[in-house]
This record gives C-alpha cells, structure tokens and sequence, in this order.
C-alpha cells in the first residue's frame, strides 16, 4: 500500500496523541507480536509500537519486517515508535485524496 505525501501527513496527525498499543520487548518480532500488531490494526486501522532496545539496522528490519508481514503502510518511524496504518473493511479513518 503506497500513501501519498498529504496521507501520510493527515495520518501522522491523527496518530500523534496515539500511545503505543504493541511493544516489542527483550524476544523481539514473534509469531505473538505479529498477531497481536494484526488485530490491533483490524481493529484500529492506525497504531503505534514501540520497537525497543535494537540498534537502528535491527531497528530497521525488524520495521520491513512488520510492514510485510502485516500489509500495512509504514507512516512514520520516529525514534523507537513505528506508526501503522492498514484501511479495515469498515473504513473508519477516509484519507484525503
């Protein structure tokens, strides 16, 4: 899923006040994590997790990693947060065009 630039910055709005809902702890990216991430998404099309205690290439394979595994679109990397955003089948989040 490719967003525009204007998306990612609607989106990057919307998540600000957002507190992670999925943290990655000392076993890193799991099966578990992985569903977890997926439903938290299904549910709530826009989320946050926090990918902790990695150095920034582990930090980034583990963000390509994600966004593979669960078909959402990487919105924002900013420090140790990732914000993900995958549209549901109800739309509760319209993107600008």
């Amino acid at each position: 899923m490719n967003l525009t630039t204007k998306q990612k910055q609607y989106l990057k709005g919307l998540a600000h006040d957002l507190k992670p809902v999925v943290m990655l702890g000392q076993h890193g990216l799991t099966e578990g994590v992985l569903a977890e991430i997926d439903a938290a998404l299904t549910h709530h099309e826009l989320i946050k997790v926090k990918v902790s205690g990695a150095d920034r290439d582990t930090k980034k394979l583990i963000v390509e990693a994600i966004v593979r595994e669960t078909n959402a679109a990487q919105v924002q990397v900013m420090g140790n947060i990732l914000s993900l955003f995958r549209p549901s089948e109800e739309k509760k989040i319209h993107l600008p065009k």
